[in-house]
C-alpha cells in the first residue's frame, strides 16, 4: 500500500510544527524522512499513525485519507513504532507483544494458534525469541525496542512507520534490524538520524527543514555535499562505501560548514526557502 501526504499542517503545543509537507511513500519501498532535529519529522510521523490530527492537509492510504477510516481498520494497515515509549509495561515479553494482535480481536477474544505464530516468529525475528517469559521492565533500552518493534510486527501491517528505530540499539542490532527491514519489503516510513544508515537502507530520501521538504529522491541524488551543509550545518564529502558502493558521507567533525560553504552549489534545480537560502528540490514524487 501506498502512503501520500498532501499539503500537511501540523500545530503542536501552539507550534505549527509542519508546514505544508508533501511526500510519498511508495508501496514495497523504503522511505527515510531526514533532516535536523526540530525539523518536523516526528510531528509528520505521528499524524501518519494517527496520534496527531493535521490542522490542513491529508494523510492518504492508497487515496484514502485515514482519518474517514475507522481506528481499527487503520491499525490493520499501519503499525508504528514511536520515539516515545511511554510507561513501563508490567507484563511479559511475549504480553507486550501480543497487543500487536489488538485490531484483529473482537472484544474480550482469545488467543487462537494463528495469533501465537504470529507472536513467536515475530520475537524470532528481533532476536528476542529466548526472552518471552521476561518482564518488559526489566530490559534494557535496546532489548525494550526491538520487542516494540516486534509489536509492530505482529499486527501484519501493509505499512510500518518507525521514528529512529535504531534508537538504543547497539552497532550489531542496527544492522540486524536495517537488514530486517529490506528483507521485509513492506511499505516503509522511517526517520532516521544516521545518514549513512539512511543512504544504505532507503530507496527515496525525503529532507525535512523547518517543517518542510526541501528534497526528495534517491539518496545518492539527495545527500550532496550543498544541501548537507545547508539543512545540517555540516562540511562532507560523498564518496563511494567501499564494501557496498551504497553513498558514504564523511563528515568533517573539526569544524562546521560556513555560510560561504552552504548551498553554493548542485545537482538538480534550486529553489528558495522562507529564508532566501537555495536548496535541492526535484518534482513531484511518482
Amino acid at each position: 500500500m501506498r502512503i501520500e501526504v498532501e499539503d500537511l499542517h501540523v500545530a503542536y503545543a501552539g507550534r505549527t510544527v509542519v508546514a505544508g509537507a508533501r511526500l510519498i511513500a511508495a508501496a514495497g519501498e523504503i522511505t527515510g524522512l531526514i533532516g535536523p532535529n526540530g525539523s518536523g519529522k516526528s510531528t509528520l510521523l505521528r499524524t501518519v499513525y494517527r496520534h496527531l490530527r493535521p490542522v490542513e492537509g491529508r494523510v492518504l492510504l492508497d487515496g484514502t485519507d485515514i482519518l474517514t477510516m475507522a481506528p481499527s481498520r487503520s491499525a490493520r494497515h499501519i503499525a508504528a513504532l514511536p520515539q516515545e515509549r511511554g510507561g513501563d509495561f508490567e507484563l511479559t515479553v511475549r504480553e507486550v507483544v501480543a497487543m500487536g494482535r489488538t485490531p484483529y480481536k473482537r472484544a474480550f477474544a482469545g488467543e487462537d494458534a494463528t495469533d501465537r505464530d504470529i507472536v513467536a516468529r515475530a520475537l524470532r525475528d528481533v532476536g528476542m525469541g529466548g526472552h518471552a517469559g521476561r518482564r518488559f521492565t526489566a530490559l534494557s533500552g535496546g532489548e525494550r525496542q526491538r520487542v516494540l518493534l516486534a509489536r509492530a510486527f505482529t499486527q501484519d501491517p501493509d505499512v510500518l512507520v518507525l521514528d529512529e528505530p535504531t534508537n538504543h540499539l547497539d552497532i550489531r542490532h542496527q544492522v540486524e534490524l536495517l537488514t530486517l527491514l529490506r528483507s521485509g519489503r513492506r511499505t516503509t516510513l522511517v526517520s532516521l538520524h544516521d545518514l549513512n544508515a539512511a543512504a544504505s537502507v532507503c530507496d527515496r530520501l525525503h529532507v525535512l527543514h523547518a517543517g518542510a521538504v526541501v528534497a526528495s529522491g534517491p539518496p545518492r541524488e539527495v545527500l550532496t555535499p550543498p544541501l548537507l551543509a545547508d539543512v545540517f550545518g555540516v562540511r562532507a564529502a560523498v564518496v563511494d562505501h567501499p564494501l557496498t558502493g551504497d553513498p558514504l558521507i564523511a563528515i568533517d567533525h573539526r569544524a562546521p560548514a560556513d555560510d560561504e560553504t552552504a548551498g553554493t552549489a548542485g545537482t538538480a534545480g534550486t529553489s528558495t526557502t522562507h529564508s532566501g537560502r537555495p536548496h535541492l528540490v526535484d518534482g513531484p514524487s511518482g
